[in-house]
């Protein structure tokens, strides 16, 4: 059995790529985060996406931590990007597509230039050993499934792959309520960091719907993914981080806009990889723009959290590994899981 492993992790470790400074934080047990690439391929315009993706690599750094964007170029998997090739994935020149879990294995043979969704950048964290990621807001049930089945392979990923998911909820764009029930189907832990449990809707603080757990602590955050690994349970974990109050403002109008956009989406039968670029940029126009200003502020504040988080699981797990938990942290777990772990 070990020595399957072993060669299953040969198979695929040949296609990964590091950046130096990721590799260099990963063998040294030191806070990394993984970013995905279709905000820079897909989600935002030349040349603010170049300048956004260097923006949130920087409030990483400066936080302590070692970002990791993710994307494939030229048949590899590359888990930590340079000047060079952060440029290359934001030029308009660059004919990038938009990969899923399931187009790894093509994009790969064809070696052809990737922006990673969330699905597969949480697959290529797992991979690369990153257990957390940040992003702007997961994918989810879309309105209108009971006819379509359009439904995120991001639910699908959180439900077997053991990444903790920083993000500002599901974009508003989508249906949350079906959005949460299938993430409870697929027995995914979700977490709103607030003191309140309200799911947040990209867009807006909070929908109206709960999520089964909330708190501003993140040490206990970092508790829980420690335990979810004692316990071996292969499922992600989604950490929710409302917007701040103060930027939700035009709520509002983005939510009248968002309902303009998905009547003009429905009208022009675009559906699928099509439909949220389509849906975003629309509501980008209708908006002038307030809606891009929230995407940006709601990226940078989903990366601090991370980052946050990052530190303090590190640090836990150092303290693990040397012995160095207190009687108290201890105390803390239940004794049915201690009695287990």
């Amino acid at each position: 059995m070990l020595a399957m492993r072993r060669s299953g992790i040969r198979s695929f470790s040949k296609f990964i790529k590091f950046g130096s400074g990721v590799k260099k934080a990963l063998q040294n047990n030191e806070p990394v985060i993984a970013l995905e690439s279709t905000v820079i391929t897909h989600g935002l315009p030349y040349p603010r996406n170049l300048k956004v993706a260097n923006a949130l690599e920087k409030i990483a750094r400066d936080e302590g931590v070692t970002p990791a964007t993710i994307a494939l170029l030229d048949g590899q998997l590359c888990v930590g990007l340079n000047d060079e090739q952060l440029s290359h994935l934001a030029s308009p020149n660059t004919r990038a597509v938009k990969v899923s879990t399931r187009d790894i294995p093509t994009v790969l043979a064809e070696k052809t230039t990737g922006g990673t969704t969330v699905a597969a950048t949480m697959k290529i964290a797992h991979w690369a050993g990153i257990r957390i990621f940040a992003t702007g807001g997961i994918g989810g049930v879309h309105r209108g499934a009971g006819e379509s089945f359009d439904v995120s392979a991001d639910l699908v990923e959180l439900g077997r792959t053991p990444v903790a998911v920083v993000c500002a909820g599901a974009k508003s764009i989508l249906d949350i309520r079906k959005t949460l029930e299938v993430l409870e189907t697929n027995g995914v832990n979700v977490i709103v960091l607030d003191s309140q449990p309200y799911f947040p809707g990209f867009f807006v603080s909070r929908t109206p719907f709960k999520a089964p757990f909330n708190t501003t602590s993140i040490p206990l955050i970092s508790d829980i993914l420690k335990i979810t690994d004692r316990l071996n349970l292969h499922h992600g974990t989604l950490i929710a981080c409302p917007l701040p109050e103060e930027l939700t403002k035009d709520g509002e109008l983005i939510g009248n806009a968002v309902e303009q956009a998905l009547k003009e989406a429905q009208e022009s039968q675009i559906i699928n990889k099509d439909l949220t670029p389509f849906l975003l940029k629309r509501v980008d126009e209708l908006t002038n723009s307030a809606s891009l200003k929230i995407n940006v502020a709601l990226l940078e504040n989903n990366v601090r959290m991370a980052s946050k988080l990052a530190k303090e699981f590190v640090k836990q797990k150092v303290a693990t590994i040397y012995g160095q938990e207190t009687k108290d942290k201890a105390e803390e777990i239940p004794k049915v899981v201690r009695d287990v772990i």
